[in-house]
């Protein structure tokens, strides 16, 4: 199927929101955020954009799925849509903390909803030092849409990027990690409609029943 770069990622989220199709970004945020919950997450890293939203969508079903999610979200956005995606977390008990290090030493495996296809540039604090930890844990790593550190269009091309088990593209895989051999790639994001597939040339494989996610390595 088609990887894309971060114009076209952008160009496809303006459509999602505009009047063909008529999505809200909270709309979005919360079929994005369906996608990862699959898989048995425990610590939920959340960053100040989009993706960290996702991750916080991610972290509320996970609680209503009975798992017990905890989120680290260092920077947290003073916009009303992240203010109550916070709120909702809190309601369903899931906590927030400050102490990263030890609450990673207590987790099976994390999300990473750090930077999606937006970031460009050098990491910054206090998501350096955050990457940093996550890159030498030792602990199995699920990326949302495209690893936290990596550009959309280049990949890890300067290797301070997280190295997921598992990359959970959104919409369709990115151009910066088709080359990549991650051991588990899905496609989630079971929201874009035919008009949309069509008119960019994704070719979106068809889901598998009712699933939220396909398996990418099962896709020619």
């Amino acid at each position: 199927m088609a990887h894309i770069g971060q114009a076209l990622a952008q160009t496809i989220d303006v459509e999602l929101m505009g009047p063909s199709v008529g999505f809200s970004i909270d709309q979005l945020m919360e079929l994005a955020g369906l996608s990862p919950d699959f898989a048995w997450l425990r610590l939920v890293c959340a960053g100040p954009g989009n993706n960290g939203g996702d991750a916080l969508v991610a972290a509320r079903h996970l609680a209503l799925f009975g798992f017990r999610p905890t989120v680290f979200y260092p920077k947290q956005p003073k916009k009303d849509l992240y203010i109550n995606l916070v709120k909702q977390c809190t309601a369903y008990g899931i906590p927030f903390v400050q102490d990263f290090k030890h609450t990673l030493a207590q987790s099976d495996l994390v999300l990473d909803g750090i930077f999606g296809f937006s970031f460009s540039g050098e990491i910054r604090p206090p998501f350096d030092t955050l990457i940093s930890a996550l890159r030498v844990c030792g602990k199995p790593i699920v990326s949302i849409d495209i690893p936290s550190g990596w550009d959309v269009e280049a990949g890890n091309a300067n290797g301070l990027g997280l190295v997921p088990e598992m990359l959970v593209s959104l919409t369709a895989p990115k151009l910066g990690v088709r080359n990549y051999p991650f051991k588990y790639h899905y496609l989630g994001g079971r929201f874009v409609p035919d008009l949309l597939a069509q008119k960019f040339s994704l070719d979106i494989p068809a889901y598998p029943g009712s699933d939220q996610v396909l398996d990418l390595h099962n896709v020619e």
